[in-house]
């Protein structure tokens, strides 16, 4: 069994129930369809459900009945919610009127059936930007305790099996956080071997990444990687983690027992955590051309319930994929 299908074995097992607040675009009934068939995730449609029946029949569709279906423009608790978002956000200065207009955003409802505990979690970005999807999930989820910032890993798959576990790696931060501090670098490198560990389904070996290996260099953007892994020490005293680490030492066991012999990740890491946004961004793009690799993400991670955003040039295979993943992470 590969690791998308022990991912979705899992999910199965989970029986968790995902809200896709898109549920009217083609791509996610295709995909809904799937999810159903297959049983990975009990699903809330967010759409009119005459639409919604109507593509599905349209596109041959013999499952979306099973889902459940929100209508959020004619929503018989479309006062309950907006009482709730009002409670939440009145503090900030909504309006109960502001609140009202706002349930009948999908992406805001979305959050609100996972807040009221009547969804695990959610999927979308097939058709809208990321800061949509992450705004209200920001505002009504929030981030886990203890955890300041979302991240976005990539569980990365390599044809060739030398690297990672078996060509398995996980790369983070990807997707979200530009330019993080040492502390929130060290909340990145945490969750993210949370990620491998309980998504990826690997023992975690994280490696800090900088353009220095045990102080070959010397710089503030070094300091901060090397800051950020003492930190990380400290929030999960047991994770098996090192740093600062050049890519080469962390991956290679020829270069990382030259380079740092006495590291306990030099040159066996499966878990990268880049210094920024803009490294993790290009590298993972970097080894998903360049090396045929599979690219399984973005996973957001920090929230305090899994709100996943996907491409919106993302597949049906995607979308299935990642509901498969965010019903795992709501099991942890």
């Amino acid at each position: 069994m590969n690791l998308l299908e022990n991912i979705k074995s899992m999910a199965q097992k989970a029986d968790k129930c995902i809200v896709l607040p898109e549920g009217t675009e083609e791509r996610m009934l295709k995909a809904a369809d799937i999810i159903l068939r297959e049983k990975i995730a009990r699903l809330i449609l967010i759409g009119n459900r005459e639409t919604i029946l109507n593509n599905a029949k349209k596109w041959n569709l013999s499952h979306i009945e099973k889902a459940s279906m929100i209508d959020a423009d004619n929503n018989p608790k479309a006062e309950f919610y907006a009482e709730m978002l009002y409670e939440l956000r009145k503090s900030k200065g909504m309006t109960m009127e502001q609140a009202r207009q706002l349930v009948k955003d999908p992406l805001y409802l979305a959050t609100l059936l996972i807040k009221n505990k009547e969804a695990d979690g959610e999927v979308a970005g097939a058709l809208n930007a990321t800061g949509n999807v992450l705004r209200p999930a920001f505002q009504i989820v929030k981030t886990l305790p203890g955890v300041s910032v979302v991240s976005g890993a990539f569980i990365m798959i390599m044809k060739d099996k030398q690297w990672g576990d078996n060509g398995i790696m996980v790369f983070a931060d990807c997707a979200a956080h530009p330019n993080p501090t040492a502390q929130e670098l060290a909340e990145i490198a945490v969750v993210t071997a949370q990620t491998a560990k309980n998504v990826a389904g690997i023992e975690p070996r994280v490696a800090m990444l900088s353009f220095s290996t045990k102080g070959s260099a010397k710089h503030e953007m070094v300091d901060k990687v090397v800051e950020a892994t003492a930190i990380a020490k400290k929030i999960a005293p047991n994770l098996a983690i090192d740093g600062e680490l050049q890519a080469d030492a962390a991956i290679v066991p020829s270069v990382g027992a030259s380079k740092a012999p006495d590291s306990p990740i030099a040159g066996k890491a499966n878990v990268l955590v880049f210094p920024t946004l803009e490294v993790g961004n290009i590298a993972y793009k970097l080894v998903q051309r360049l090396a045929n690799a599979e690219a399984v993400g973005p996973v957001m991670q920090g929230m305090a319930a899994p709100i996943n955003d996907l491409s919106r040039g993302c597949s049906i295979e995607d979308i299935v994929n990642v509901v498969a993943i965010t019903a795992n992470q709501a099991t942890i």
